[in-house]
């Protein structure tokens, strides 16, 4: 049995407090995710390669079949499964990769694009909402604390 780690500085009491606000946010955003696949209809690798898509998207990157089962740490036939799955629904293309003739790329269909920003556009509206009252530094602070916490994880 692990020992439970008891603050021992008012430093420590802080750590404390900010791991249990990231429990605490975690949890919502997992009850966040779950109300959008209800929504949305999908299980969960279906909805987390979604989400895949549409951010590397926002930035410009395309996305490989493996890529996605690499993010996801599925099979390639489960990649395969998924895939056909998404496209059968009308959410996803395989398309050939823009300067790769050799490899494919996957991509949100405009549907799927426009359904999954309805869904989480009025989620992401409360969450800026929330965000308003922090000033450009603490934004700056929270976004490099997030980094590092996904770091640490091993994101």
């Amino acid at each position: 049995m692990t020992e439970r780690w008891v603050p021992q500085t008012p430093r420590d009491a802080l750590m404390m407090s900010v791991m249990t606000a990231v429990r605490a946010f975690s949890d919502a955003m997992d009850r966040m995710h779950g109300g959008m696949r209800g929504d949305m209809d999908m299980n969960a690798s279906d909805l987390a390669a979604m989400r895949l898509l549409v951010v590397r998207e926002q930035r410009g990157e395309w996305v490989s079949p493996h890529q996605i089962a690499a993010h996801l740490s599925i099979s390639t036939a489960s990649t395969t499964k998924l895939l056909d799955r998404l496209t059968a629904s009308g959410h996803l293309e395989r398309r050939p990769h823009p300067s790769d003739r050799r490899a494919r790329v996957v991509v949100l269909t405009d549907a799927a694009r426009a359904e999954f920003y309805r869904h989480f556009g009025e989620r992401m509206g409360r969450m800026r909402e929330g965000m308003a009252s922090f000033t450009d530094d603490e934004l700056r602070a929270i976004v490099r604390f997030l980094g590092e916490m996904e770091t640490a994880l091993g994101g």
